[in-house]
């Protein structure tokens, strides 16, 4: 009876053991079910997460116009690509990091964007002394950067990370090289030039070099330095010289000063420059100082293009009626150029961004046609544009093709 009874027993733990075996491996099984259902969604959530890109730029300070509409137009980019469903449904996020035109600044931004933002790209400088700062930051992360409007010739040779999307200044120099000598007939030009700039040291060397293969005479050559508040003695060895243009290769916020003390030493010559210029506050400082001349650019708000109209009405309607200046186009056209990219890049990586990038031809853009090159620069034309009209401002006066 006893062994009967143990026999029974053994038969009834047995029954319990298998039981509890199934059980546990139920409850293994869910749970494996679960963790592998766990494990998907955050790839679900990843895969539809945003694009996060970075912009660094002057947002305050002595170049502020440059960042702020350089901003404007990379953020109305972004809302038309959201608004049209992203990149394969993801959308495209902002970080922004002002510079205040410090290119201590611009380093520390460009870091924070790569190292703790995880920006997948970088769009900035407008200034190519604060690209410089920048750029190896990107190149070294292995991150891709865009300028959009950086025309040192040197801001691209940092690595093949970076890139730009404008032209550079060997072009930009020949463009107001061939208009002084074309078009306002001068054999004779004085330069004016901040000698702390890498763009406007360039910019001057490119177009002395130019100008006088084309049979022209720099007969005249002053420097300064940004911030400067008085040019008389520059200016007074300039008038001496007897200049039929004068080329101020500088940024605005020294230009529209010069223009008002040129006009007052009593030199009547036309001034020519370059992009810099490219601020709606160069005419309200300069007023009529600034009126006749010249300085080349990206696009004209005026020139007779469906594109430009198309982007501009965009703008004026993003943006309380303000017509966009050549920075925010340039800026539209980076982020753009970015996006197209990343439809074609097999992923957001840096090395294949990279690549596509890289690849960009015939790019469609508010500034024209663009082309990268194998050194990473913008191959398109320039326009150069005239101080005029009431209100005062640019307007569009010849095209210089590459």
């Amino acid at each position: 009876m006893v062994g009967r009874l143990a026999t029974v027993v053994r038969r009834l733990s047995l029954g319990l053991g298998l039981a509890a075996s199934v059980v546990a491996g139920g409850v293994v099984a869910i749970g494996a079910a679960n963790a592998a259902s766990e494990a998907a969604q955050p790839a679900k959530a990843e895969s539809k997460a945003p694009i996060v890109i970075g912009h660094y730029g002057s947002l305050t300070g002595a170049e502020a116009t440059f960042g702020q509409s350089t901003s404007e137009g990379i953020r109305l980019a972004i809302k038309e690509l959201n608004a049209s469903g992203g990149i394969d449904g993801r959308m495209v996020e902002l970080k922004e990091y002002d510079t205040k035109g410090d290119p201590k600044e611009a380093n520390l931004a460009v870091t924070r964007l790569v190292k703790s933002d995880k920006v997948v790209a970088v769009l900035g400088e407008v200034a190519s002394g604060l690209s410089l700062a920048a750029a190896p930051v990107c190149q070294k992360a292995g991150v891709p950067m865009i300028s959009p409007s950086s025309t040192n010739v040197r801001v691209t040779k940092v690595g093949d990370m970076i890139f730009r999307v404008c032209f550079i200044d060997p072009f930009q120099g020949l463009a107001c090289a061939k208009f002084a000598s074309e078009n306002l007939k001068a054999t004779k030009a004085a330069m004016l030039y901040d000698q702390k700039a890498p763009y406007s040291v360039d910019l001057a060397k490119e177009f002395k070099k130019a100008f006088e293969k084309m049979g022209g005479k720099v007969v005249a050559e002053q420097t300064y330095s940004g911030g400067d508040g008085d040019f008389t003695a520059q200016l007074t060895n300039i008038a001496a010289s007897k200049p039929e243009v004068l080329f101020v290769p500088g940024y605005y916020t020294d230009v529209g000063n010069i223009a008002l003390q040129v006009r007052k030493l009593g030199i009547t010559c036309p001034m020519l420059g370059g992009d810099g210029w490219d601020s709606e506050q160069l005419g309200k400082t300069a007023g009529k100082a600034i009126e006749g001349s010249f300085y080349s650019n990206h696009y004209a708000p005026d020139q007779p293009d469906e594109q430009v109209k198309q982007f501009i009405s965009k703008y004026q309607s993003a943006y309380g009626g303000k017509t966009p200046d050549g920075l925010a186009a340039l800026g539209y056209d980076a982020a753009n150029i970015l996006f197209d990219a990343m439809k074609r890049a097999k992923s957001t990586d840096g090395k294949p961004l990279r690549d596509a990038i890289a690849a960009t031809k015939d790019f469609k853009a508010v500034t024209g046609t663009i082309t990268i090159d194998q050194n990473r620069d913008a191959k398109k034309s320039a326009v150069i544009v005239e101080m005029k009209g009431d209100p005062l401002g640019p307007k569009f006066k010849a095209r210089v093709e590459p």
